[in-house]
């Protein structure tokens, strides 16, 4: 169901950025699981640029049972811009889910002003795609802009709306990257770094993909997964038995 998605980012992302690939641990850039009504197959990619440190995205094929696509793209520190968050779910063909968004680092108003408001006209285009529904594992004021595109949508509505505005998110957020001017002052390159790092341990407590991980891929792997691949700045906290 994402593949079309999936081909227009990697086609973005090589028109827009100097691509290097960026190394997946061993054993989790792809597996595959006979668990399911349905063989499930995961596979990973993940690259750098002079902009961006890391720009990874997942994509879970499980035939009708699942269909799921995955990304966090990160600038580099010297750039204090969001991280983009894609998120698309699609669970028997029935429950379908999509999460689009320029996540922001900080809530300040400069950086509001500078990051998120540029986003208006666009989200503006897809209001039909921001449902306002509540969040049951994150805190909505958390790491997402005020337009955050969060729908329970159909098959239909996943190629007709949801694939153009993915396309236009990419493409603002891109073009947001290439504006931007670096800033190398060592305190505010600190501060971005210390912002990704509480992005990813924040990201990897609260991840309910990791139940799915874990049914297809076993524990251990969805754990090391999650904590070397997707969110390889958290730090694993000791499982509470």
């Amino acid at each position: 169901m994402y593949k079309p998605f999936q081909k227009y980012l990697e086609q973005a992302l090589s028109d827009n950025f100097e691509l290097t690939s960026k190394a997946i641990p061993e054993g989790l850039d792809r597996n595959v699981s006979e668990r399911g009504r349905n063989p499930a197959t995961i596979q990973s990619w993940c690259y750098e640029s002079p902009e961006m440190r890391k720009m990874r995205y997942t994509y879970i094929d499980a035939g009708d049972s699942a269909q799921v696509f995955n990304g966090v793209l990160y600038p580099k520190p010297c750039y204090g811009a969001p991280v983009l968050g894609i998120d698309f779910l699609s669970f028997n063909k029935k429950k379908i889910l999509v999460v689009l968004d320029f996540q922001p680092l900080f809530r300040d108003e400069e950086y509001t002003a500078k990051y998120v408001e540029p986003m208006r006209e666009m989200y503006e285009r897809y209001d039909d795609l921001a449902q306002n529904l509540g969040m049951k594992f994150y805190d909505a004021n958390q790491y997402f802009s005020k337009y955050l595109l969060f729908a329970k949508t159909d098959e239909e509505t996943v190629a007709s709306r949801v694939l153009p505005a993915f396309q236009d998110y990419v493409q603002s957020y891109f073009a947001m990257i290439k504006q931007a001017e670096p800033n190398h002052d060592p305190a505010a390159m600190a501060r971005i770094v210390q912002a990704q790092k509480d992005y990813d341990q924040y990201s990897a407590e609260r991840d309910p993909a990791h139940g799915l991980f874990t049914s297809y891929f076993g524990a251990e792997w969805a754990d090391r997964f999650l904590y070397e691949f997707l969110f390889e700045d958290a730090v694993q906290l000791a499982a509470s038995h």
